[in-house]
C-alpha cells in the first residue's frame, strides 16, 4: 500500500496509526497540513483493475491538483500513478477503451483529460481542441457518473452564475456528446439550458442544488438527479433533459423525491441484473442528527436502492461511527464489480495524531467493498 506523501511542516515525533480506519487506506493527509482529501472517484478498467483519484482542498493547498492511483489486486494495495495540476471536482470513466477524467481545472473551467495507458500519463488541456470544454471561469461539479444513452455520453454540471451565495449560486445543466466524437474537442459537446433554483420551493426550506447525476429513467428518458440542500434532508431534485440534450426543465410540484441522504453528495447507477437503481448515501434521522443540519451529518453510510427512481429503500448500513463532529464517510463514488460494489470515500477518522480537523475536512482517502450487494439483508 503506497500512501500519498505526508506534507512537511507538522509534528515529526508521532507516527500515524491507520489500524482503526475502516477499509483500505489509499492516502492520508494529517490535519496539520491543512490539505484535506476531496473528490474521490473510482473506475473498473476493462481488465478488472481499479483506478481511483482524489483532489485536495484547504488552506494548505497551493493549487487544486488531482492524484491518480491504481490497484492490481482488487483494492488490497494501491500505487500512485500521476499528479494532475489544476484538476478538481472530477470523475473517472472509461469510454471506448480509453480512460477519462472530467471536471474543472485552473480557474473553474470545464476540462477533460484522456489516458491511453490506464492512468499512467494524461493529456494536457490547453485549448478547445485538447480538453478545455467550457473556457469561462464559473463551473462546479463532483465525481458524478458519465452515462451512455441513445448514442450520446451524458454528464451533469453546474455553473455558479445565479449569485445569492452557496449553494443558491448553482445553476444545473447537462453536457452531452456523440459517443463516437472526440471528447477532447469542445465542439463535440452540447450543453442544455441552465436551471436556477428558487428559495420559495419546499415551503421556503430549499437552499439550492448541486452535484447532479445523469440517470436514464425506466421509460428511457434522461434526468439530472441532484443533491437538494435542506435542513432536514431526505430530498433530491429531478430535472428532466430533452432527448437532444438542449433543454432542461424542472417542475417544483413534481420534481422533488424522497431520497435518504439527499442533502449530501451521492452517486446513482443502474444495475441491469437486479433491474434496480443503487446508491450509497448519508441518511439522517432525529436520533443521529444531534441538532445539526442534514448536510453536516455524514458519519453513517447506507446502501439504498429503487426500482423506479421514485421509491427508495435502505438496504443496509455499510459504515458507521457514533460521532458526527469529527468522523465521516462522504462523497462516496462507486462501481459495480460482479456481485460486489467497490467504492472510495473522503473519510474523516482517527489517525493516531490529531484526527480529522472536522467531519468535512477529511484526512483519509479510503477504499471499501460492499460484498454481495444484491442480497436481501433480511
Amino acid at each position: 500500500m503506497l500512501l500519498a506523501p505526508e506534507i512537511a511542516g507538522g509534528p515529526t515525533d508521532l507516527k500515524p496509526d491507520h489500524s482503526q480506519v475502516p477499509g483500505v487506506v489509499i492516502a492520508h493527509s494529517p490535519q496539520h497540513t491543512q490539505s484535506y482529501i476531496g473528490c474521490p472517484s473510482i473506475v473498473v478498467l476493462p481488465d478488472g483493475r481499479y483506478v481511483a483519484s482524489h483532489s485536495f482542498f484547504g488552506a494548505g493547498v497551493g493549487r487544486g491538483n488531482t492524484f491518480v492511483f491504481r490497484s492490481e489486486d482488487k483494492g488490497r494495495t494501491w500505487s500512485r500513478l500521476a499528479e494532475l495540476e489544476r484538476q478538481h471536482f472530477s470523475s473517472l470513466f472509461v469510454h471506448r477503451g480509453a480512460l477519462y477524467l472530467m471536471g474543472t481545472g485552473n480557474v473553474q473551467q470545464v476540462v477533460i483529460r484522456r489516458s491511453d495507458d490506464d492512468g499512467q500519463t494524461w493529456t494536457q488541456p490547453r485549448d478547445g481542441q485538447t480538453g478545455i470544454l467550457l473556457p469561462e471561469k464559473a463551473y462546479h461539479s463532483a465525481p458524478v457518473p458519465a452515462v451512455l444513452h441513445k448514442g450520446r455520453l451524458w454528464r451533469a454540471m453546474e455553473d455558479s452564475q445565479a449569485g445569492r451565495g452557496w449553494p443558491r449560486q448553482f445553476r444545473a445543466f447537462m453536457m452531452s456528446a456523440a459517443e463516437d466524437a472526440n471528447l477532447l474537442q469542445a465542439s463535440s459537446w452540447t450543453c442544455s439550458s441552465r436551471v436556477e433554483s428558487r428559495d420559495t420551493w419546499l415551503d421556503r426550506e430549499f437552499e439550492g442544488w448541486l452535484e447532479g447525476n445523469a440517470v436514464v429513467t425506466p421509460d428511457g428518458g434522461l434526468v439530472n438527479i441532484l443533491r437538494a440542500h435542506t435542513w432536514l434532508g431526505g430530498t433530491a431534485a429531478v430535472i428532466r433533459v430533452s432527448p437532444d440534450g438542449k433543454t432542461a426543465t424542472f417542475d417544483p410540484q413534481t420534481g422533488f423525491i424522497e431520497f435518504p441522504g439527499g442533502a449530501t453528495k451521492f452517486t446513482i447507477r443502474f444495475d441491469p441484473a437486479s433491474r434496480r437503481y443503487w446508491s450509497l448515501t448519508n441518511p439522517v434521522n432525529e436520533d443521529t442528527r444531534h441538532g445539526r443540519s442534514a448536510a453536516s451529518v455524514r458519519n453513517a453510510l447506507a446502501l439504498i436502492s429503487s426500482p423506479d427512481l421514485a421509491r427508495w429503500t435502505a438496504r443496509r448500513v455499510v459504515l458507521q461511527h457514533p460521532d458526527p463532529v469529527s468522523h465521516a464517510f462522504q462523497y462516496v463514488d462507486w462501481q459495480f464489480d460482479g456481485d460486489d460494489i467497490v467504492a472510495v470515500s473522503r473519510t474523516a477518522f482517527d489517525d493516531g495524531l490529531t484526527g480529522a480537523h472536522n467531519f468535512h475536512d477529511a484526512n483519509y482517502f479510503t477504499f471499501h467493498r460492499v460484498k454481495d450487494f444484491r442480497r436481501d439483508p433480511s
